[in-house]
């Protein structure tokens, strides 16, 4: 076996998981509208399940769905009534040899008066506001502790009677159990608050409680946030007291997080995080206890998972965007399909608060149901694709799995197309791993794909094509603003495929977002005097706060200049004029202005094969530009539903006829 380590039995407590794979609870909001398990949440985790993972941990689930719940739609275990939907869960889960734990949850001050609703003021254990809520809670009674704690507990033994085979305590992210065992938020003069002893008093009436009701031999893991990068807050050293204390009162593992909504960007990473940038924090738990820890954090690759493994760095291996991107993970790194992983690249589309859990890569996910298979077709076709970027490969990979005969034609020497023009570091490895994952499915599946070549009307025509798509993709966005002919104009593309001299000038760069920033960045590296001036665009808007400040303190420390609250004027030979809200003008002298705003629609071919063609379609960023999760969306469903667009094609073109 390649990955001896990762795909070894291992045990949590007397459980015996069948590898080392975890699955880490993560939110999808796929629950009910009162907090019931629904169809579409079997299918998302039954999905992880038969894709080889070892133990699946169950999304947040309430146990004080009045005061302790998180989102609208929150799993609840607080009444019996929600036994039977668990049930259903844990056996489609287990009948693929995975195990089942559900994560126990009570959100405390980290949720708000309007998600609970009633009127609810929120609770804690003493009255501190987090930052990022701006809401004070109201402190716990003593009273309302126990009976918190007898919630937990009551959860977990409704879990046990679902047939779950553990629960893990959420005791991380600032959650109500990581409020209680953290100085900063634990103000409290009673047996709950104080000194360290008092602190753990709460978590560990919660596990002696679960212990008592449910059998010594009922797994009860813990999250735990091993530092939470916040001042006062749990650090690595009270973690490990922490730790060991759990372990003397029989809690079965660790699992080692960190962050809270304060240090958002900690607790779920950006690209900016290299892989397994987390994994020292379960060392250090490793090192004070005997029971297992499992570690989590921008693991991707099975090599990065088995050498951690074998390290002894942690027992087990937590994998939760991973497994978003790729349900099949585990199977494939066990049949060593690695190129066949679809590994996630930290886009952070999957937190951005959508209807429901999504993934940039995996359109299927949360939609399982609405996507069951590919259904093959009936004969050989051929189907033409003009663009080798995410969507047009998408749209190839798909097509090629139903049965169709597909060509892509590429005029650049590469496949990738946009994504090619990330150049930051670390955002352009896992640019690289998209990027190397479709061009090795284009290869394993055959796609004859066709690079250095113009899609001519004679070449397509050859192909005797049953319909064409055009993923043409997008093209820098230039503003109307006057003096923008000027020679000394430019966009990101000319920065980033070197077609002009950028050193030592002074330039002024206009735009916000991730290539933006990346474009500024290097700018300054090559010697210029750089000022960005950053102005809203649509993809500056997908950077979230947190990763938006650490990337703007970047480029301070490189000395450039950032203007904000300003829009460009007109651009002059030598200069250029920006303007304030109050219409105060101010002249910069350049010796180029660098367009960085995004892209728009890149659509020349449409009018033109329409008139050769039936059956021409539009996809990813040459119909809606501006991100990956929209190019391959786009290539995904038309490529699924290809059949009915093509009918549907037929059928709007007879009805204009006749009228």
């Amino acid at each position: 076996m390649k990955y001896n380590h990762l795909f070894s039995k291992g045990r949590i407590g007397d459980l015996v998981l069948k590898n080392r794979v975890i699955m880490p609870a993560m939110g999808t909001n796929l629950g009910g509208p009162n907090g019931e398990v629904t169809d579409h949440q079997i299918a998302y985790y039954e999905e992880r399940a038969k894709g080889g993972t070892g133990l699946i941990i169950v999304e947040y689930t309430s146990i004080d769905y009045d005061y302790g719940r998180s989102t609208f739609n929150q799993l609840r275990i607080d009444e019996d009534r929600f036994i039977p939907g668990i049930h259903r869960l844990a056996v489609a889960v287990q009948k693929y040899g995975a195990k089942l734990f559900v994560q126990l949850q009570h959100s405390g001050r980290e949720t708000s008066a309007h998600i609970l609703g009633g009127g609810r003021q929120i609770v804690a254990p003493s009255p501190v506001t987090c930052a990022a809520i701006g809401e004070e809670p109201r402190e716990l009674t003593n009273a309302e502790v126990r009976e918190t704690i007898n919630k937990f507990v009551m959860g977990a033994l409704r879990c046990k009677r679902a047939g779950a085979d553990g629960v893990e305590l959420h005791g991380a992210h600032g959650y109500l159990i990581n409020q209680f065992l953290s100085p900063n938020t634990n103000l409290r003069n009673d047996e709950y608050g104080g000194s360290f002893e008092n602190r753990m008093r709460f978590v560990e009436e919660i596990v002696v409680g679960i212990k008592e009701k449910c059998g010594p031999d009922f797994p009860v893991s813990i999250r735990l946030s091993v530092d939470e990068f916040e001042e006062g807050g749990t650090t690595i050293e009270l973690s490990k007291k922490i730790a060991i204390s759990l372990e003397k009162i029989g809690v079965d593992a660790i699992h080692a997080s960190c962050g809270n909504y304060n240090s958002m960007d900690k607790m779920v990473e950006s690209m900016m995080f290299e892989q397994g940038w987390r994994v020292y924090l379960a060392e250090a738990m490793k090192k004070v206890v005997d029971i297992p820890v499992i570690t989590v954090g921008v693991i991707r690759e099975p090599e990065f998972a088995e050498k951690v493994l074998a390290e002894g760095k942690a027992d087990f291996i937590a994998m939760g965007r991973s497994h978003l991107a790729d349900p099949e993970w585990a199977k494939k790194a066990l049949e060593s399909r690695e190129n066949e992983i679809r590994k996630c690249i930290c886009c952070l589309n999957c937190t951005r608060g959508g209807p429901h859990v999504s993934c940039s890569l995996n359109v299927r996910t949360g939609r399982e149901l609405e996507f069951r298979e590919l259904k093959p077709i009936d004969e050989k076709r051929n189907v033409a694709i003009v663009g080798g970027g995410p969507g047009g490969m998408e749209a190839a990979r798909v097509l090629t799995l139903k049965g169709y005969n597909v060509t892509i034609f590429e005029k650049d020497n590469k496949l990738g197309g946009q994504l090619n023009l990330v150049t930051q570091p670390k955002a352009q490895e896992k640019m690289n791993w998209m990027i190397q994952y479709h061009t090795n499915e284009m290869e394993r599946l055959n796609v004859d794909v066709r690079l250095n070549t113009e899609a001519s009307i004679e070449k397509v025509k050859a192909l005797d094509p049953f319909a064409i798509f055009l993923a043409t993709g997008a093209k820098p966005i230039i503003p109307k603003v006057d003096g923008v002919n000027h020679p000394m104009v430019c966009d990101y593309e000319d920065v980033l495929l070197h077609r002009k001299d950028f050193t030592h000038k002074k330039i002024v760069v206009v735009g916000s977002g991730m290539v933006c920033y990346s474009v500024t960045s290097q700018l300054a590296s090559r010697g210029n005097d750089v000022v960005l001036v950053e102005v809203p665009t649509e993809t500056g808007s997908k950077v979230t706060p947190p990763t938006r400040m650490m990337l703007i303190n970047r480029l301070k420390k490189a000395n450039v200049e950032i203007i904000e609250n300003h829009k460009v004027a007109n651009i002059l030979p030598h200069s250029m004029m920006i303007m304030n809200s109050l219409d105060e003008q101010r002249e910069i002298m350049v010796d180029h202005v660098v367009f960085s705003m995004g892209t728009e629609s890149f659509n020349p071919l449409e009018e033109m094969y329409s008139q050769h063609f039936d059956n021409v379609f539009v996809i990813g960023d040459a119909i809606n530009p501006g991100s990956i999760t929209n190019a391959i969306k786009d290539g995904f469903e038309k490529s699924y539903v290809l059949e009915s667009l093509v009918i549907q094609n037929k059928e709007s073109k007879v009805l204009a006829e006749v009228f």
